[in-house]
């Protein structure tokens, strides 16, 4: 069941504000805890920082969040967890700095070692959840235009798209919310979720 083409604010409204709830269903703690640091605690200390980056501790907590949220996969994490720090800290910075570019940012986080387009929007959603959708293959089944689910930056972008022109049609739609991307997500994800 998707919403994609319903115009129902209280449906759209209904699947967001169940998020939380279904992240607590999967009956892993551990997410539940990642969610919350991922959506708290981290965008907090980036929106902090002077010219943002982030950590290689901070690299693997959101690689375990999306894997947790989403598939995991063994290879990438160990991959992820043996990028050098000081690169991390390096692209990290540099991406930050090509926002709001759509692609550029995915391209510089790609460069380190486990991370494809999926971990990068992951990185850039906790950074600018008002610009990037977090990839993840629940909510890009959903979307009719996008057709089978490919892990490469030109699939991220028409993605990324499609969820920024559907966060705008809601917020025009649905007047007392400003929907952002990442509403856009987690409506999307908790109503996928929900019914797999």
């Amino acid at each position: 069941m998707t919403i994609w083409n319903k115009q129902e604010c209280n449906e759209w409204h209904k699947a967001l504000d169940s998020y939380r709830g279904v992240i607590e269903q999967q009956g892993d703690e551990r997410l539940a805890n990642l969610d919350e640091w991922y959506h708290g605690e981290l965008r907090e200390t980036l929106s902090q920082r002077n010219e943002p980056y982030i950590l290689h501790e901070e690299l693997v907590g959101i690689a375990g969040w999306k894997m947790r949220r989403g598939v995991w996969r063994e290879r990438n994490r160990r991959l992820i967890e043996g990028n050098e720090p000081e690169l991390v800290i390096q692209l990290s910075r540099k991406a930050f700095a090509e926002v709001p570019d759509l692609r550029k940012p995915i391209s510089t986080l790609s460069q380190l070692a486990g991370v494809g387009p999926a971990t990068a929007s992951a990185v850039l959603a906790a950074y600018a959840p008002g610009v990037y959708p977090f990839f993840d293959e629940v909510v890009a089944g959903q979307i009719p235009a996008l057709g089978k689910v490919d892990f490469t930056t030109k699939y991220y972008l028409s993605y990324a798209e499609e969820i920024q022109a559907k966060a705008a049609e809601l917020t025009s739609s649905c007047k007392h919310k400003s929907w952002t991307p990442q509403d856009v997500d987690h409506a999307l994800w908790a109503l996928g979720a929900e019914n797999t």
